[in-house]
């Protein structure tokens, strides 16, 4: 009996100990596998047991990225059938090791064995059948390429893994890989990086609130919100806040710094709309309804805003109309002797530099002059001849008798004295003093009217818009004379103008090719033979507003007899509308000498995107279109260049109230 005790402890040791120190060692595996350690666990398995090898596996993707397989249709059904169904137990293997927890040895190790049993009978075939899957779009040499890397990873299979951390870290690497192949949409939403921050769309906020206020004035008018009434109430709120806050704003900078509150809670708002109103017909049916209104709407404001810009292009502002009759009533209250301008023996010198100026506009011509003198190198050798009407006459000339220019010598003139410009000479004086002009521009409700509105200008039945066709006639004496526009502005010195070779042209300008509208065939009626036969219709236009013209060569090639004939051609109007540049463009067809470009700059009555640094290099600039720098519709980043030549404390400026 006392030998029986130590036999039978002895027995009990030998059983249990190894009992004891086998599930001692199983306790520290751990008790579930989640997605992210799958690799790492099954290292650990080859460390302790090494009956089972290296798993053949792919790329884990992330349990969010998971998504169910892509349907692929194949001309062989025999071919890819066994592939897509090893595929399909591959994805439920998967989410089965992600779900289950593994709480036994027994069934970790099983689960393991029956995975890598799988992958070994496919024979390579799921893993080039999900990298085709993951690859669609790609090129026939990306898809070479991935079968080539998954050769290679199967034919080592058997190597170990040296350490758990650089499977782990080649997995997740793999994984990125993969997730970046199968999912480009989510590239395409995600966050941009900090270098990308140039492609957010500039203003987000501005246009965000008022693509807001448009949806909620739809909701405004659904049936399904309208029988809301405390929807309607805060939606009305809502947009009475976002106006407000919107303002005049046209740049997320200008809004205030409860914009993106405001922002928000109209957000929330538009979306309990969004589930009242489940109609979709209906929102599309008052969304097109909007568009419609839209539109018809824009065409009424475009055409309203064409007239009211012709309409203040051709009235004359109060100030401007002061100022010629404060003018003439100081111009006859001075003695004869008083009203006579010095240095008259220049005028008639061929040997100084002469500018023809014509115009009934006394504050444009004054600046003109002023710009042409203040730029000029030697002011002594100018001379300017200002050609008017007879109502602007005596106003014209108090205003250069009490404001003259320096050293330059000027002569005013009135149109009345040329005795010689009558309608039996001039074919367009005899055109602009008929009734049937005047009622085919001026009167609107005849059928034979014309219905372009910026036709009905008094400029286009002046006498002064074509009084440059008869240079030679009004300077007999002369052998140059550069011709300026009324609404220029002079920046650099002009004398170089007098050096250039016109190579035997008449007229030296600037072209216009720049833009497709400044050809011939914009201007001319090319319907019509005569234009056709005579002219190119892609022919480059060139600028009236400053110009070059060699009186000696127009008095040799007879120009004006030229323009003269192609005046009466047009005594229908059917070769061109009114205006001095089509008959500009036919009389000196061929005889016109391009200047360079930077002598002569357009637009800035026009186009409110001139670039800075082309004004700045320019000589002259030119205001041609409506918005003159005189008017309050000039554009207001231009209107300095014009102004500063302008003394606003002269007296008449200040008696007629015209400031800045």
């Amino acid at each position: 009996m006392v030998r029986r005790k130590p036999v039978l402890v002895l027995l009990c040791f030998t059983v249990l100990a190894p009992i004891f120190l086998y599930t001692d060692r199983l306790s520290s595996f751990p008790s579930s596998i989640s997605n992210d350690d799958f690799i790492e666990d099954v290292s650990n398995v080859q460390a302790f047991g090494n009956e089972v090898g290296k798993l053949n596996a792919l790329p884990q993707e992330l349990t969010n990225a998971v998504k169910e397989p892509i349907g692929i249709v194949y001309p062989d059904n025999s071919i890819n059938s066994h592939q897509i169904s090893v595929q399909s137990r591959d994805v439920s293997a998967t989410s089965n090791a992600q779900e289950v927890p593994l709480r036994k040895s027994g069934e970790h190790k099983s689960r393991v064995l029956s995975a890598t049993d799988e992958r070994n009978l496919s024979e390579k075939g799921s893993v080039i059948e999900q990298v085709v899957n993951r690859r669609i779009g790609k090129d026939d040499s990306e898809k070479s390429k991935a079968e080539e890397e998954n050769k290679e990873l199967g034919s080592q299979q058997t190597e170990v893994q040296s350490t758990p951390e650089k499977q782990e870290s080649k997995s997740q690497k793999k994984s990125e890989e993969t997730t970046h192949k199968v999912d480009p949409e989510k590239l395409k939403t995600a966050p941009q990086d900090r270098n990308s921050s140039s492609t957010v769309m500039p203003d987000a906020r501005v246009r965000h609130l008022r693509d807001q206020l448009i949806r909620a004035k739809v909701f405004l008018g659904l049936g399904a919100t309208r029988t809301n009434p405390q929807y309607i109430r805060e939606l009305r709120l809502r947009i009475r806040e976002v106006q407000r806050t919107l303002g005049d704003a046209t740049k997320d900078s200008d809004l205030p710094r409860n914009a993106n509150e405001k922002l928000k809670v109209m957000e929330q708002t538009l979306a309990k709309g969004k589930q009242i109103q489940d109609d979709c017909a209906a929102v599309i049916k008052k969304l097109r309804a909007m568009l419609h209104s839209m539109e018809e709407q824009l065409r009424v404001n475009k055409k309203q805003a064409v007239f009211l810009t012709q309409l203040a292009a051709k009235t004359l502002p109060k100030g401007l109309h002061c100022l010629p009759l404060r003018l003439s009533t100081e111009y006859y209250a001075l003695d004869p002797s008083q009203q006579q301008f010095p240095n008259q023996e220049k005028l008639e010198d061929p040997n100084l530099h002469h500018y023809a100026l014509f115009s009934d506009n006394i504050l444009a011509a004054a600046v003109v002059v002023n710009s042409t003198v203040s730029n000029a190198k030697h002011p002594s050798n100018l001379v300017f001849h200002v050609v008017t009407d007879r109502l602007n006459y005596a106003a014209m000339k108090m205003w250069f008798l009490s404001n003259p220019p320096g050293k330059a010598a000027i002569h005013v003139q009135n149109i009345e004295e040329f005795t010689w410009l009558n309608a039996s000479y001039s074919p367009v004086l005899k055109q602009l003093g008929s009734q049937s002009m005047i009622d085919y521009y001026f009167r609107t409700h005849h059928a034979n009217s014309d219905p372009n509105l910026k036709f009905r200008n008094p400029k286009y039945l002046s006498i002064l818009n074509h009084l440059r066709f008869y240079l030679p006639e009004i300077f007999p004496k002369l052998n140059k004379v550069v011709f300026l526009d009324d609404d220029i502005v002079v920046q650099k010195d002009l004398s170089g103008l007098w050096t250039i070779n016109l190579k035997g042209k008449v007229n030296g300008a600037v072209e216009t090719c720049g833009e497709s509208f400044h050809r011939f065939d914009r201007y001319l009626n090319f319907s019509n033979p005569l234009i056709s036969k005579n002219f190119d219709p892609h022919a480059c236009g060139w600028a009236y507003g400053m110009n070059v013209f060699d009186l000696v060569e127009w008095r040799k090639q007879n120009i004006t007899e030229v323009y003269h004939s192609w005046q009466r051609l047009n005594h229908d109007r059917l070769l061109w509308k009114l205006g001095s540049l089509p008959p500009g463009l036919i009389t000196f067809w061929n005889r016109t000498f391009p200047l360079d470009r930077a002598w002569h700059i357009l637009g800035l009555g026009y186009n409110p995107h001139v670039a800075q640094k082309e004004i700045e290099r320019a000589a002259v600039i030119h205001y041609n279109g409506n918005m003159k720098p005189w008017l309050e519709i000039g554009v207001p980043k231009y209107r300095n260049y014009w102004s500063k030549y302008v003394d606003y404390d002269q007296v008449f400026l200040r008696e007629c109230n015209i400031s800045p």
